[in-house]
C-alpha cells in the first residue's frame, strides 16, 4: 500500500510540474526516500566539499564515467535523476537539449542579440537582462522543461567582420567583452549569493575561436596561431574578466586549436591559466564533441584513450559529446588514466550541481523554488526586452535632422524590404520561442498609415521583379522607410560572410527607391555584422541610417519608436565597418591584430587598423547634442614599485614597470567629467573613454579604457565620474606578454576632448 502511494504521488507531482511549476520532484535527495535523504551527500549543513566527496565515494567507476558527459544518466540506488547540462541562454532562454518549450511555458521573453545590446554600452541593462533570463530559467527547471547550466555568453572577440556568430557576442573591444561577460555572468548567477547559484553560466569559446568556415578552413581544422601578446591583451581579456569578476561557474573550451594544441587538451591554458592563475570556482567544458573532434579530425593523439588521458589531464571536467562515456574506462584500464582523475573532473562539476541546491531536496523549499510559468514573459520582461531594443539602436547618420518623421507631416509611409515584416529574423541565432512579435511594419503602423512591399523575396534578393511595386509605394508616401539587411541564411554558426556588402539586388533596391521617394528615405540595417553601404552614406536621396542588429522580439516597437522621435537613440556601434575591399587583404586565419605592413596586412580592429572605415567603433548620432568638460582629474600619478626584482634586467622603469612588481590597490583613480545637452531633446549619452600610451611606446592608436551611460535632460549637465584602474586601463602588454605600466605622458579621450596624465615611477617604496 505504502509502495502504491508513492508510486502514485511521484505520477502525480511529474504530472503536475509542466502546468504549475511549483512540483518539480527533487534532482536528488528526496525527503520522502528514506534510502538516500539522510546519506552524507544530502546533508545542507555539512561543508559541500565533504558532501562531493561522500557522493563520489558512493559511485561505481562504471556511473563516475556516465557523469563525465552532458546527458548524465540517473544513478537510481542514490536516488540521482538523469540531467542534461547543455541549456542555452544566450539573450533569453533558448532551445536546446536541456530546453523544451510548451504547455505552461509556450515561449520565453527574447531579448535582442547580443550584439545590439552591446550597442547600449549599459553595464547595468546587461546584468538585469542575466537576472530577467534566469529568473526565467529557474521557472522553466522548476516546471521540468529546462536545467540549470546555461552555456552562455559567448564572450569571443568580433575579430573579423565576415565571422558569422558575430553577433553572438559584444563586439570587438576587449574591455566591453570583458565587462559584458561579468556584468551578464552576474545576472544569471545571482551575485549576492555567496557560494550558492542560481543558475550556472558558461563563459565561451575559450580562446582564439572566431572561425567557422572559410575558403576552405573550418573550425575543426584551424589551427590559430596566436602571439603570447596578443593572447593576453585581446582574446583571454574577456574570459578572465568572466572568471575573476563575473565568477563564472564554467568556462568552454573551443574547437581550433591554438599554437598547434587542441584548448580541450592544453594544460597551460585550462589547469595552468583557467584554474590556476584565475582560480575558476567550476567546471571546464568541452565545446560539443570537441574531444572527437581532436583525435578523428585533427589526429592529435594516435588512440582514443591518449585523447582522453589528454583532454582530463589538462583540466577538462565535462564533455558535450559521447566520447569520454565511451574510451575513458579503457583509458583507465591501459594505465593512461587514473580513477583519482576522473575524481578530480567530478568533483568540479558535481560542485556546481550542489551549490544549484540540486543535492537539497524538494525544490519548492529552496531559494526561487516558487518562480514558475507566471514569472516568464511578464509585462516587466517584455518592457526589458523592448527598452534593450532601444538602447542598441545606432543612428549612423541623420543628413539635415530628417529625423525623427513628424506624425502630422508623415501620415503615409512606405515600408519596404525583406527585413520590413520579420518575426525570428529580428533575434538571430541561439534563440528561444518568443513571447511575441512586433514587426517593422507593425511598429510604424502605430505612429502611421502604412504602404508595405517586399521589393525583395527574402534578403538573398535574387532579382528586381518586384522593384517597379516598390517605387509605386514610394512616390505614394510621405516618407520611405527601407528595413534591409541579413538574417541567418547568410550569417550563422559555421557559416561565415563572403563579402560586406549587401546581398544580391538589395543595393539596387534602396537606390531605386530612394530616388523615387518622395519624402525622406530611411534605410535601417538588420544585421548582426557590419556591412559596407558607402553607396548610401554617399547617396544625398538616403536621408538618414539606422543600424539595428536583431533587435528582438520588440524589434518593430523599438524601430518606430526611435524613428518618430519618442525615443533618442543613444547606441554606438561596437565593432568597426570596414569597407568591402578590406578583406582581400585580411584573411580570416591570420590572427594576428596588429598590421603587417611588408605583406599588406591592415591590422583589425580599431586599436589597430589605421585605414578608412565606413563607420568607426564607437559611432553613433543623436537628436540632440552633447558636449565635454573634465571637472576633476590627476594630471601626475605615482606608481609605487613593490620590488627590485626585475628591475635589472629587461624590466626597467624605462620599458615600463611590470604590473605584478607594483601595488596595483593604490592605483585606482577617479575622473570627473561634466556631460552637457546643448540640444533641445533629452537625450541618453555614451561616454566612451579611451587612452594613448606615451609616444614611441607602442603600437596602440587607442584603446578604450571605460565607458558610462548617462541621461542628461535639454539643456542639463550631469557629472560622470569615470573609474581608471591604472595596472589594468594604463598599461600594454609586451611581446612576451608580460604587461607593464608605460611611464610618462597618457592621454585620455573623452569625446573630442583630450587630458594628459603623468606617470612617475615611485623609488622610494621599493623592498630589496
Amino acid at each position: 500500500m505504502h509502495t502504491h502511494f508513492s508510486l502514485l504521488l511521484t505520477l502525480t507531482l511529474l504530472l503536475l510540474s509542466p502546468r504549475t511549476g511549483h512540483s518539480r520532484p527533487p534532482f536528488a535527495c528526496d525527503p520522502r526516500d528514506a534510502t538516500t535523504a539522510n546519506l552524507p551527500f544530502c546533508r545542507e549543513s555539512l561543508p559541500m566539499r565533504d558532501r562531493v566527496h561522500d557522493l563520489i565515494g558512493r559511485l561505481t567507476l562504471q556511473e563516475k564515467i556516465r557523469l563525465l558527459v552532458n546527458n548524465a544518466i540517473p544513478v537510481p540506488r542514490l536516488g540521482i535523476k538523469g540531467y542534461e547540462w547543455w541549456s542555452e541562454a544566450l539573450h533569453g532562454v533558448a532551445i536546446s537539449p536541456g530546453v523544451h518549450f510548451g504547455g505552461a511555458f509556450p515561449g520565453a521573453t527574447s531579448f535582442p542579440q547580443v550584439i545590439t545590446t552591446a550597442a547600449s554600452f549599459n553595464a547595468s541593462l546587461w546584468e538585469q537582462i542575466g537576472r530577467v533570463v534566469s529568473d526565467e530559467a529557474r521557472a522553466m527547471y522548476n516546471g521540468g522543461i529546462a536545467g540549470l547550466t546555461f552555456w552562455s555568453p559567448n564572450v569571443n572577440i568580433f575579430r573579423d567582420p565576415r565571422w558569422g556568430r558575430g553577433q553572438e557576442t559584444p563586439g570587438e573591444d576587449p574591455v566591453v567583452a570583458g565587462k559584458y561577460a561579468a556584468s551578464y555572468v552576474k545576472g544569471l548567477q545571482g551575485n549576492a549569493l555567496g557560494n550558492r547559484l542560481k543558475v550556472a553560466a558558461c563563459c565561451k569559446h575559450y580562446t582564439a575561436y572566431d572561425l567557422d568556415n572559410w575558403n576552405g578552413v573550418d573550425r575543426f581544422h584551424f589551427n590559430a596561431k596566436v602571439s603570447k601578446q596578443e593572447l593576453e591583451e585581446t582574446y583571454n581579456v574577456p574570459f578572465k574578466a568572466c572568471v575573476m569578476e563575473g565568477r563564472v561557474a564554467s568556462v568552454m573550451c573551443s574547437y581550433n586549436q591554438v599554437n598547434g594544441k587542441p584548448t580541450c587538451a592544453d594544460s597551460d591554458l585550462l589547469q595552468n591559466t583557467i584554474r590556476g592563475k584565475w582560480r575558476l570556482n567550476g567546471y571546464i567544458v568541452s565545446d560539443c564533441d570537441s574531444v572527437g573532434v581532436l583525435y578523428d579530425t585533427q589526429h592529435y593523439t594516435s588512440t582514443p584513450e591518449d585523447a582522453v588521458a589528454a583532454t582530463i589531464k589538462a583540466g577538462l571536467d565535462l564533455d558535450c559529446g559521447p566520447f569520454l562515456a565511451i574510451h575513458t574506462e579503457s583509458a583507465i584500464r591501459a594505465g593512461k588514466l587514473s580513477e583519482a582523475d576522473v575524481n578530480g573532473a567530478l568533483a568540479h562539476s558535481l560542485t556546481v550541481q550542489m551549490r544549484l541546491g540540486m543535492f537539497d531536496g524538494e525544490p519548492s523549499r529552496q531559494p526561487f523554488g516558487n518562480l514558475g510559468p507566471s514569472d516568464v514573459c511578464t509585462p516587466a520582461h517584455n518592457q526589458l526586452a523592448l527598452e534593450a531594443a532601444r538602447q542598441g539602436i545606432v543612428m549612423l547618420q541623420n543628413r539635415a535632422g530628417s529625423l525623427p518623421l513628424s506624425t502630422s507631416r508623415h501620415r503615409t509611409i512606405a515600408v519596404i524590404g525583406p527585413n520590413s515584416d520579420v518575426t525570428v529574423t529580428m533575434i538571430g541565432n541561439y534563440a528561444g520561442v518568443a513571447c511575441g512579435y512586433t514587426t517593422p511594419l507593425q511598429g510604424i503602423a502605430r505612429y502611421a498609415n502604412t504602404i508595405h512591399q517586399l521589393g525583395c523575396t527574402g534578403v538573398a534578393c535574387p532579382n528586381n521583379q518586384q522593384f517597379g511595386a516598390a517605387e509605386a509605394a514610394a512616390r505614394q508616401a510621405d516618407a520611405t522607410v527601407l528595413v534591409m539587411g541579413l538574417d541567418q541564411s547568410i550569417e550563422a554558426e559555421f557559416l561565415d560572410r563572403v563579402g560586406l556588402l549587401l546581398p544580391g539586388h538589395q543595393q539596387e533596391l534602396v537606390s531605386r527607391v530612394a530616388m523615387a521617394s518622395r519624402g525622406p528615405v530611411v534605410l535601417v540595417l538588420m544585421s548582426g555584422g557590419p556591412l559596407d553601404v558607402s553607396f548610401a552614406k554617399n547617396d544625398p536621396r538616403v536621408s538618414a541610417i539606422l543600424w539595428v542588429g536583431y533587435p528582438g522580439q520588440a524589434g518593430g516597437t523599438a524601430i518606430a519608436d526611435v524613428l518618430f522621435g519618442r525615443t533618442n537613440p543613444g547606441g554606438k556601434l561596437p565593432m568597426t565597418w570596414y569597407p568591402q575591399d578590406y578583406l582581400a587583404k585580411a584573411p580570416m586565419t591570420n590572427m594576428a591584430m596588429r598590421a603587417d605592413p611588408s605583406i599588406g596586412y591592415p591590422g583589425r580592429t580599431y586599436r589597430f587598423y589605421k585605414g578608412p572605415s565606413v563607420f568607426p567603433f564607437g559611432f553613433g548620432l543623436s537628436y540632440t547634442n552633447f558636449a565635454h568638460e573634465i571637472a576633476h582629474a590627476p594630471t601626475t600619478v605615482s606608481v609605487p614599485l613593490q620590488t627590485l626584482h626585475g628591475l635589472k634586467n629587461s624590466t626597467t622603469v624605462k620599458n615600463g614597470v611590470r604590473v605584478k612588481h607594483t601595488n596595483c590597490d593604490a592605483l585606482s583613480l577617479g575622473v570627473d567629467v561634466d556631460v552637457k545637452n546643448t540640444g533641445e531633446m533629452d537625450g541618453t549619452h555614451t561616454l566612451l573613454v579611451f587612452s594613448t600610451p606615451p609616444l614611441g611606446k607602442g603600437d596602440l592608436e587607442k584603446q578604450l579604457i571605460g565607458f558610462e551611460k548617462v541621461n542628461v535632460a535639454a539643456g542639463g549637465q550631469q557629472r560622470v565620474r569615470v573609474h581608471i584602474d591604472v595596472c589594468k586601463h594604463l598599461s600594454v602588454v609586451d611581446k612576451s606578454g608580460i604587461r607593464r605600466i608605460q611611464m610618462g605622458e597618457h592621454s585620455l579621450h573623452f569625446g573630442d576632448i583630450k587630458h594628459s596624465i603623468s606617470l612617475q615611477a615611485s623609488l622610494g617604496d621599493i623592498k630589496s
